[in-house]
């Protein structure tokens, strides 16, 4: 049984009693609504805006709910403010129209962030704010652990400086939904993130793709070069994997003659936590037939902008000080290219592990010492290039060696046509014109098991069903990825995953 950790909460659970004492249930089986906050507060308004001038606005009889978050009880005449997930609105408490028990109620046993059912009339007092003279006044739950409370000072230069509630950031995300009750900068956030999803959603559903959805526990993962989540079916006595992500179950669709496809959920992967990721996230991917990268090039800068827009108003943003402009068209540059500009080094020239090592340590970089060819280029992306894209960029044309899954140049066979795409900084997803010759995408499997081996990242199983569905015949096609996670950052100029999450993964706590 709970028992209080502080007098607060002891005082709080000898309220409890008390008003059960008295007969009245702190948490009824019903609630009655018939406006949210804001709903109530704009209908007003619109009566005094149809009032003639000089003439009193008619009352409008509301009943709202939401939590206490001021509480000045003043005898027979007491005010309050509450807030639900839609505004705030001022309570005026009078005896004469509440009655002694429910004025006694509100000085005696409710306290800030207890739930409230409010019956009455708006108006606008003298002081001019649009408030709710209430009639009848209900407790609907009772708070026994006080939140913590973000308070506001004014400084001498006229601004505002708050303080209080939350200051440790891994109490916040622990606590988040006492994060989200005391803040109002973080409802937006997540308000943001939903309306994120659904600009994305209207965009591909308006380009002719059909959403689906493909499994998430997967006999064989693929598609990335990510460490799973191992789990076990004991009825089955098989291990799955969480997947990473969804592109081969949606590549077999378009051998199903889905010409267009879409999926919005979860990856998982089983590796480190920093600013940009975590271990379990929220990706789209689609993948259309007949087309290629550069296709996907154009429904990339259209999808990115278009969802800026819905979402802010404009399709410039700032993140963290620097102006973005989604605006097509983007920057176009290729990996190798851009890796000369700012490293000066040309990684066709140093065709192995080796000489590549040796080169970077002339520049004053420092290899790791075990990394293979690709995870070096991929270091010097990371490090020296990808820092500098703040404008929206594609890079094009990978090594074929790190790109398991995409068509080669037809001019260029050790490169392929693939491009990731980079905003502040931040790589934001990676594309593919994908391979769909089902004899080198097996030797394309095979080689990457002999070059890593069963237990790196970079690995892919050879996936035989896969190559199955290929056989069958794949139409040519263009495949995209992006991290939501990472868009709603951008938009909501978080910098840190973890504050566009609702739960992000912690450390267990040190006892």
């Amino acid at each position: 049984m709970w028992q209080p950790e502080n007098n607060v909460e002891k005082e709080r659970l000898e309220k409890l009693e008390r008003i059960r004492a008295k007969g009245v249930e702190p948490y009824p089986t019903r609630a009655e609504r018939t406006h949210t906050i804001e709903q109530a507060v704009a209908a007003y308004q619109n009566i005094e805006d149809a009032t003639p001038e000089g003439q009193e606005p008619a009352g409008i009889a509301v009943t709202v709910c939401g939590r206490i978050v001021s509480h000045r009880p003043q005898g027979k005449a007491s005010w309050s403010h509450i807030e639900d997930g839609t505004g705030r609105v001022q309570l005026w408490i009078k005896q004469d129209k509440v009655g002694e028990e429910a004025q006694a109620l509100f000085d005696d046993d409710l306290d800030l962030f207890d739930f409230v059912q409010a019956q009455g009339t708006m108006m606008r007092t003298r002081r001019g704010e649009i408030t709710v003279l209430v009639e009848a006044l209900t407790l609907i739950a009772k708070s026994l652990s006080p939140l913590p409370v973000i308070k506001e000072r004014r400084l001498d230069d006229g601004s505002i400086e708050r303080y209080g509630g939350f200051t440790d950031p891994e109490e916040r995300y622990r606590q988040r939904y006492a994060d989200l009750a005391v803040n109002a900068d973080v409802r937006k956030v997540f308000i943001t993130r939903a309306h994120t999803v659904s600009a994305i959603r209207r965009f591909l559903d308006g380009e002719g793709f059909l959403e689906v959805e493909t499994p998430i526990l997967q006999p064989i993962y693929g598609g990335a070069a990510a460490r799973p989540f191992v789990t076990h079916h004991n009825q089955l006595k098989q291990d799955l994997f969480l997947r990473i992500s969804f592109e081969l179950y949606l590549k077999r669709l378009l051998v199903g003659t889905l010409d267009g496809v879409y999926e919005i959920g979860r990856d998982f992967r089983n590796e480190g936590v920093d600013r940009t990721h975590n271990p379990e996230f929220t990706q789209v991917e689609f993948y259309k037939a007949y087309s290629n990268y550069e296709d996907v090039m154009d429904i990339t800068e259209r999808l990115v902008s278009t969802v800026a827009r819905e979402v802010t108003g404009s399709s410039t943003i700032t993140f963290q000080g620097d102006t973005i402009n989604f605006d097509p068209p983007w920057q176009r540059i290729t990996l190798r290219d851009a890796i000369i500009q700012y490293t000066g080094i040309d990684y066709v020239d140093y065709p192995d592990a080796e000489s590549l090592k040796d080169i970077m340590a002339k520049k004053g970089k420092h290899p790791d010492p075990d990394s293979t060819w690709g995870k070096l280029v991929d270091s010097l992306l990371g490090t020296d290039v990808q820092p500098n894209l703040i404008q929206p960029t594609f890079l094009l044309d990978y090594p074929r060696d790190i790109s398991p899954l995409a068509k080669k140049k037809p001019d260029d066979p050790a490169h392929v046509e693939r491009f990731e795409f980079f905003i502040a900084g931040i790589e934001m997803g990676n594309a593919f014109t994908e391979l769909n010759d089902p004899l080198d995408q097996e030797q394309r499997f095979l080689e990457m098991g002999r070059l890593y081996g069963d237990d790196s990242e970079e690995s892919h199983p050879v996936d035989e069903d896969y190559l199955r569905a290929m056989r069958y015949g794949m139409p040519p096609n263009g495949g995209w990825g992006m991290g939501v996670d990472r868009m709603v950052m951008l938009l909501a100029d978080c910098p840190n995953i973890r504050e566009v999450l609702l739960f992000p993964h912690l450390r267990e706590r040190e006892r």
